[in-house]
């Protein structure tokens, strides 16, 4: 128990790391709803969908290769040199390309190309600073690394408030840059932090003696690569969406769709606050006695947190969704959120099972696993987007991350198998999806109905989990 204690320590501090600035820059939403137009917010949109997939092409699944061999291989100077110097030279490699062919990258990616220079300079820097901050993580050093993270997202708040709000609005600011369009202020907000950031984790570039091994390198590039064709895939199984909506039914449409779609944010911080603390710790305790059931207890608990997140959202969503969304042109799409709050606890359980193939250097499967839930996610929103609406995209959200999580599943059981507590994590899944989806349908958000629903599951699991609950909680 006091390994899994730990756990929650680790994961807590490092979680705080990443939800707090994102839950402070999810606040910019009613900014942005209050300020953009439903065709601006979605202009807003398809930039950062293109920064994510830069994001993990220029990473090529270094920063989970880093992780891997940081914590086994003895000569750990070497990994963090080699790792740092390939990156930076990629980047520049890349640096070279992407402006050779700024007219031609422009168009294909439907960006405005008086905003490309600022995608550029935005992903580039990105890149740069991964392993860095990955060094940070995987050396324990939780505080400089929150630091960092909300020192970026103040700055990138504090500029678009300078920027846009009304009440703050700073001329001087807004003479220093010419701009086409009022969201070109957000890309150029977002500019500058990361150059702060990037300034701030300099000194990291110069902790170690820069040398360059062969070896390693082969070995790292030899794990990431899978990761990243991964990576890519969930790129498009989260933004394929965002990018053919506007194609198929407008942008004014996909505005209102993106803005919705963030509402669901409480679940991804939620599993990108389990996934900072987790991985480093998957990795760190892999040869403990009680490896294999520490990772059950930590899924089971992990379902248990997400369905309960799921019910909150769902029950008081009419609560919620007033202080996110300042315009109610936004809310024809408010029917996304409880489906894809279950699609993204789907995918939270998937990541939690993935731990299989990265301990046993198979992640070769975790390609396999996300280019299938690409390739679903794809082919459906392109059937049926078309023909019933967006709806379709959030359906199709669940159907990927759904077929994912159980693929995962099964593989894991021959490769290596954990003692999940199947019947309990199905039985929560279930009951509060059941739950959260009779709340928000079929009860119409009555908020009473709700909190008995809620009330309920937390009944259940409390008479379920009680006799481990105690032994979790106690000191021994």
């Amino acid at each position: 128990m006091s390994v899994l204690k730990s756990f929650v320590k680790d994961t807590f501090i490092y979680g705080l790391a990443v939800v707090l600035p994102r839950l402070i820059n999810f606040l910019l939403v009613p900014l942005y709803t209050g300020v953009f137009k439903n065709n601006e917010y979605s202009e807003n949109t398809e930039f950062y969908v293109v920064v994510a997939f830069f994001n993990v092409v220029l990473s090529y699944g270094m920063e989970t290769s880093f992780f891997r061999f940081f914590s086994k291989h003895k000569e750990k100077q070497k990994v963090l040199s080699t790792a740092l110097i390939s990156v930076i030279t990629s980047t520049i490699l890349f640096a070279v390309l992407l402006f050779s062919f700024k007219a031609q990258i422009s168009e294909a990616l439907r960006i405005n190309p008086e905003f490309y220079v600022l995608l550029v300079s935005i992903i580039l820097i990105e890149a740069l600073i991964v392993i860095p901050f990955a060094y940070l993580r995987v050396t324990g050093r939780p505080v400089r690394f929150a630091t960092i993270k909300i020192i970026n997202v103040l700055v990138i708040v504090g500029l678009n408030i300078a920027f846009l709000s009304k009440s703050f609005g700073i001329q001087g600011l807004q003479d220093v840059f010419t701009v086409s369009e009022k969201v070109e202020y957000t890309f150029i907000a977002n500019l500058l932090a990361s150059i702060v950031v990037l300034i701030l984790v300099s000194p990291y570039f110069f902790k170690t003696k820069w040398q360059f091994d062969t070896t390693i390198f082969k070995q790292m590039l030899k794990y990431g690569l899978p990761i990243m064709v991964a990576g890519l895939a969930f790129v498009i199984n989260e933004n394929f969406d965002k990018w053919f909506i506007p194609e198929a039914l407008g942008q004014d449409i996909n505005g209102a769709y993106s803005a919705c779609y963030k509402i669901a944010v409480f679940m991804t911080l939620f599993i990108q606050a389990f996934r900072m603390g987790a991985e480093p710790f998957f990795f760190n305790h892999a040869k403990a006695e009680n490896a294999k059931a520490n990772y059950a207890t930590i899924l089971k608990y992990f379902t248990i947190c997400g369905a309960l997140g799921l019910l909150l959202v769902t029950v008081f969503i009419d609560v919620v969704t007033p202080i996110i969304i300042k315009n109610q042109s936004y809310l024809i799409a408010l029917d996304i959120v409880p489906i894809v709050l279950l699609a993204n606890l789907c995918l939270g359980i998937y990541h939690n099972l993935s731990i299989w193939y990265k301990l046993t250097d198979q992640t070769h499967y975790g390609m396999y696993i996300s280019l299938i839930g690409a390739l679903v996610t794809i082919v459906f929103n392109m059937i049926f987007i078309p023909k019933i609406g967006f709806m379709a995209s959030a359906y199709t959200t669940l159907l990927a991350y759904g077929f994912m999580m159980i693929i995962s599943y099964v593989l894991g059981r021959k490769h290596y198998a954990v003692p999940y507590q199947v019947n309990r994590i199905v039985l929560y899944l279930v009951t509060s999806s059941t739950l959260a989806f009779l709340s928000y349908y079929y009860f119409e958000k009555n908020i009473i109905i709700g909190t008995v629903f809620l009330l309920l599951f937390l009944g259940t699991v409390i008479i379920l989990e009680k006799k481990e609950l105690k032994q979790l909680l106690s000191n021994k």
